[in-house]
């Protein structure tokens, strides 16, 4: 064997080795590979925990800034409408750090990224948005709205007597921008986008929309009252208004017959009554005023505009307001501003506020026994002397109305009290100018009946007996529709009538039936304490009565027109310690819009149940 032979059998053959060799190289660069894969699919894990990580701390950080920031915001809200600044200065200022630390954790890189994964992104979406919202309340609304507060406060814009009327206006573009920025970022809430999933963040995208609806509804109601204040209340030179007390112990539209008046004038600020005196003063005779057709063929067998006593029927408080100044004018010569309604209620609300009043003779008048002396107790003193029970009455009334319009030791509960009288519709204010009285009319005070095809209903009391037992009349109302497919759709209201009647004898006055006496053709016996009600239905434009039924029995209905409005009207007799119901069953239209239900504001008002859906525009 040649030394090449055996080179190459010791060595193996060529190609042999040179096969090992390649399979080794493959091999040691497949378990390179492997482990490339391995390190690079643990790098991935490790960077995903991370991200997942950062994601979750921002996204924990993200969330409870802004729960902090929205309860901030909200008790912010709180504390403007109850007038305490300091504390919404505080709360604005910590729902706007907490804001501005939930914006940066929803700006953050994983945020970000998040945001871009179809579908799974979109709570992150939603949340980036909600936290830019709530930022903007903070800084952009509640803030400055807290600080514009400080000099809005009772304490500062009232002093002694004197509302300091020009204060308040120089404010007025302050709140309008305000007002501004409200309503752009309820728009902006409006527009959040509905998460795919996450439920908790859909109900708080839910909640702050509702939140901002609240808090633009309050700047524009601040700001509505900076444009009207300062020229109701004499900023402008001089204001007159006539001042109408009205007894609800006799149901009226716009809730008791006129007992008394008085002159309230108004000079930069400061209030003055004079001319304080009893209905009966409105002596006449009065020419009527023309309110028009409809009103005439509504009201006008009653002479509204000549005979004080029916001056009220109709809830529409301009109506009443329109007649009330006319008769004073035709009565003094003297043309005044505007017209203001109170109630005794309002009254008792007021003395909360100001503290007790005490008479010549020892007797002290307090929020708690004014309604029941003026509107019981004077007819049980005066049973049968009708002039000393309205000096009586009188006397009450000057000195309720000098503590109204003195000083003031504490603004602040002057004001909460009259806002809950306003709250309540114990308070109705009308404008003789024309401008003035559109913007009162987007206020609680101006009592109208709206020009709009909104679902309506008005349950409108009057008593027709003369007497005085709608002290002890109770009401509950309840207004029903079904849903909003079809153009018409039907609708219940139903009225609960409750005489709490004592058994204890009552002056003829108070229980007897005087309004029927007046007219000899009515041939109807009442036993004594009977309530004898009208009750008229305002309903929505374009509404038809399908049946009118009295404790399930269908009877027949009187139909008119009020503003526009069909009325639907049954006369009823409900006997002492009794109670009855009505039913209006109707035919409306489905319009779009919140239900309007005003609730007439008799001695006790108990708040309308209302199931009515919220129909969209067609």
């Amino acid at each position: 064997m040649s030394e090449h032979s055996q080179r190459a059998t010791d060595e193996g053959p060529v190609g042999d080795g040179e096969d090992e060799t390649d399979g080794g190289t493959a091999r040691h660069r497949n378990a390179r590979n492997r482990r490339r894969f391995r390190v690079i699919t643990l790098g991935l894990i490790l960077a995903a925990i991370g991200f997942l990580c950062w994601l979750g701390f921002e996204g924990y950080a993200a969330k409870s800034s802004l729960e902090r920031a929205r309860a901030s915001a909200q008790h912010a809200k709180e504390a403007l409408s109850a007038g305490d600044v300091e504390a919404a200065v505080r709360l604005a200022s910590a729902a706007e750090t907490d804001a501005k630390h939930a914006n940066d954790s929803v700006r953050s890189i994983p945020w970000t990224v998040a945001t871009h994964i179809p579908w799974l992104g979109s709570p992150f979406e939603t949340a980036r948005q909600v936290s830019q919202v709530v930022l903007g309340l903070a800084s952009e609304v509640l803030k400055p709205a807290a600080e514009l507060g400080t000099a809005l406060s009772p304490s500062h814009l009232i002093k002694g007597s004197r509302v300091d009327v020009q204060a308040l206006r120089e404010k007025e573009p302050g709140l309008v921008k305000l007002a501004s920025d409200a309503r752009r970022l309820e728009s902006d809430a409006a527009a959040i986008t509905e998460p795919t999933y996450l439920s908790a963040l859909r109900n708080a995208r839910s909640e702050l929309q509702a939140q901002t609806v609240k808090i633009s509804d309050l700047l524009e109601e601040a700001t509505l009252t900076a444009k009207l204040a300062p020229a109701l209340m004499g900023a402008d030179g001089p204001r007159t208004y006539f001042m109408g007390f009205q007894t609800n112990a006799e149901a009226r539209g716009t809730g008791g017959i006129l007992g008394g008046f008085g002159i309230l004038r108004f000079d930069n600020g400061v209030p003055t009554v004079n001319a304080l005196g009893p209905n009966t003063e409105l002596t006449g005779p009065f020419k009527p005023l023309d309110l028009g057709p409809e009103f005439s063929g509504e009201y006008g067998y009653t002479n509204p505009s000549t005979d004080w006593r029916n001056s009220n029927l109709s809830s529409h408080f301009p109506y009443t307001a329109q007649i009330w100044r006319s008769m004073w004018a035709q009565q003094s010569g003297q043309e005044v501003d505007g017209v203001i309604a109170l109630d005794p209620v309002a009254l008792s609300y007021v003395l909360g506020a100001t503290g007790p009043i005490t008479m010549q003779d020892g007797e002290v008048i307090n929020q708690e026994n004014v309604v029941e002396l003026t509107e019981s107790t004077a007819y049980l003193r005066f049973p049968t002397d009708q002039a000393a029970r309205k000096q009586y009455l009188q006397v009450i009334a000057n000195a309720v109305v000098k503590k109204m319009t003195g000083a003031v030791d504490s603004p602040r509960r002057l004001l909460d009290a009259l806002g809950r009288a306003v709250s309540e519709r114990r308070i109705a204010i009308w404008s003789a100018d024309p401008e003035e009285q559109k913007l009162l009319e987007q206020t609680p005070l101006a009592h109208t009946i709206p020009d709009d095809a909104s679902p309506y209903a008005a349950v409108v009391l009057n008593n027709l007996a003369g007497n005085k037992v709608d002290y002890y009349l109770r009401q509950d109302v309840t207004y029903k529709a079904e849903g909003c497919a079809g153009a018409t759709r039907n609708t219940t209201v139903t009225v609960r009538l409750q005489s709490v009647v004592p058994e204890t004898p009552l002056p003829d006055y108070v229980a007897g039936a005087a309004g029927l006496n007046l007219n000899r053709n009515v041939p109807i016996t009442l036993p004594t304490g009977s309530m004898l009600t009208s009750v008229r239905l305002v309903a929505t434009k374009g509404a038809a009565l399908v049946g009118a039924f009295s404790n399930g029995q269908e009877i027949p209905a009187f139909t008119g027109m009020d503003r526009g409005h069909p009325t639907f009207e049954i006369q009823v007799a409900i006997p002492p310690r009794q109670s009855g119901e009505l039913t209006f069953r109707l035919s409306e239209p489905t319009g779009p819009g919140v239900a309007q239900v005003p609730a007439q504001p008799l001695l006790t008002t108990t708040a309308p149940t209302v199931e009515v859906p919220v129909c969209p525009q067609k």
